[in-house]
C-alpha cells in the first residue's frame, strides 16, 4: 500500500461556458511569459532596450510551437498517420505533444528573422534568453501532469505519481516516477547554472545559450531513459536519448570553438543602445588600447605645445608692433594735405595692378 504519492488532477480541462480552459495550454502560456520576462531583464542588463525581447518573441514563439508539434508528429506518427490513425489530430496541440528539440530549432529560425529585422546578433539574443527558456520549460512540464502523460517506470517511492487508469487509451493505473517533476527541477537548476556562470565568466557570443543546451541535454538523456511511453528505439535506446546526446556534443563543441574565436562578451548588443556596463571582449580591449595611446600622445606633445605657444606669443608681439608702426605712418600721411594727392596717385596704379585680367577696367595705356 502506498503511504504517500503525488496525486494527478481528475480532469485536465475546465469549461467556462463554451470556452475550454486547458491546464496544458495554461502551463505553456505561463512558461512563455516567464521566459520573455526574464529574457527582457537580462537583455537590458547587457545594454539592450526594454521590449526588444518581446518584439522578437512575436516571431520566435509561433515558429517554436510549429516546430515542436512537427517534431512530435514526425517522430510519433502512428497515432496520426498509422493504420488506425487520425490525421486531423495532428493539429490538436492542446492534447499534448510538443518536442522541445523542434521547438528550439524552429524557434531559433523565428528569432533569427526577428533579430535580422532589428539588426541584432542572434547569439547575443540567445544568451539573454537562455535561462528564461529553461524556466519556461520547467513551468511547461506541468502540462504533462494535467494530461497524465510522459511518466516514468512504476515505483513506490514517496514522491511517486498516481496515474488513473483509462482503457480507452490503454493507460494502466498505478504509481510511477514523476518524470515531469524531475525535468522541472532539472530545468530550474539549469537556469540557475547559466545565470551563475554568465555572471562569473561573462559568457558571450552564444556561449550562455550553448551551456543551457548542454546542461539540459545531460539531464534529459537520463530522464528520457526512465520514461515508459511508446517511442522509437535505435540500438536499444529511445530516439530522444540519441537526440539529447548528439545535441549535447554539438553544444559543447560550439562552446569550445566560440571561446577561442570570440572570447569575452559583446560590447554592444543593439544598434543605438549604450554599451553594457563592464562589457569586455575585443571592442572593450580596443577601446582600452586607444585610451592608452591617447594618454601617451598627450604626455609627449605637452612640451612641444608649450614651446609652440611661447613662439606664437613672441611672433604675435612682433607682428603687433609692426602693425602699430604701419598704422601710425598711415595716419600721418592721411593728415597731411600735400601728401594726399601723391598718395592717391601712388595707390591708383597699385590698385589697377591688383585687378585680375578682364576685371572690367577701361583705362587705356
Amino acid at each position: 500500500m502506498d503511504l504517500a504519492f503525488i496525486p494527478s488532477p481528475s480532469v485536465g480541462v475546465v469549461h467556462l461556458g463554451p470556452i475550454p480552459l486547458r491546464g496544458y495550454a495554461f502551463c505553456i502560456i505561463i512558461g512563455v511569459f516567464v521566459g520573455v520576462w526574464l529574457g527582457n531583464k537580462r537583455w537590458v542588463q547587457r545594454g539592450g532596450r526594454s521590449g526588444t525581447v518581446a518584439d522578437i518573441a512575436v516571431w520566435a514563439v509561433p515558429f517554436g510551437l510549429v516546430g515542436g508539434r512537427l517534431y512530435h508528429v514526425i517522430t510519433t506518427y502512428e497515432p496520426y498517420f498509422g493504420p488506425n490513425g487520425h490525421p486531423l489530430d495532428a493539429f490538436k496541440v492542446w492534447e499534448g505533444g510538443l518536442g522541445i528539440w523542434g521547438a528550439v530549432a524552429l524557434g531559433a529560425v523565428g528569432a533569427w528573422i526577428g533579430c535580422r529585422r532589428r539588426g541584432i546578433p542572434l547569439p547575443a539574443y540567445a544568451d539573454a534568453l537562455a535561462p528564461g527558456l529553461a524556466l519556461g520549460q520547467a513551468i511547461g512540464r506541468w502540462g504533462n501532469w494535467f494530461n497524465q502523460e510522459l511518466y516514468g517506470k512504476p515505483t513506490d517511492v514517496p514522491w511517486a505519481l498516481k496515474i488513473s487508469s483509462d482503457p480507452a487509451i490503454g493507460r494502466i493505473g498505478g504509481t510511477y516516477h514523476p518524470t515531469f517533476l524531475y525535468e522541472c527541477l532539472w530545468c530550474i537548476g539549469v537556469a540557475a547554472l547559466v545565470i551563475w556562470a554568465d555572471k562569473r565568466f561573462r559568457l558571450g557570443h552564444g556561449r550562455a545559450f550553448a551551456l543551457y543546451v548542454a546542461a539540459y541535454c545531460a539531464g534529459r538523456a537520463w530522464i528520457e531513459y526512465m520514461r515508459v511511453d511508446e517511442a522509437h528505439h535505435i540500438l536499444g535506446l529511445r530516439l530522444n536519448v540519441w537526440t539529447a546526446l548528439i545535441v549535447l556534443v554539438l553544444a559543447v563543441a560550439y562552446f569550445v570553438v566560440s571561446a577561442k574565436k570570440a572570447p569575452g562578451r559583446e560590447a554592444v548588443v543593439e544598434p543605438g543602445a549604450q554599451p553594457a556596463e563592464g562589457a569586455d571582449g575585443a571592442a572593450a580591449e580596443d577601446a582600452g588600447h586607444a585610451d592608452h595611446a591617447d594618454d601617451a600622445k598627450v604626455s609627449v606633445e605637452k612640451p612641444s605645445s608649450k614651446a609652440s605657444s611661447e613662439d606664437d606669443g613672441e611672433t604675435k608681439t612682433k607682428t603687433e608692433a609692426g602693425a602699430d608702426a604701419a598704422d601710425g605712418a598711415s595716419e600721418s600721411a592721411t593728415d597731411e594735405p600735400g601728401d594726399k594727392k601723391a598718395g592717391d596717385a601712388t595707390d591708383a596704379p597699385a590698385a589697377d595692378a591688383a585687378k585680375p585680367a578682364g576685371s572690367g577696367s577701361t583705362k587705356k595705356p
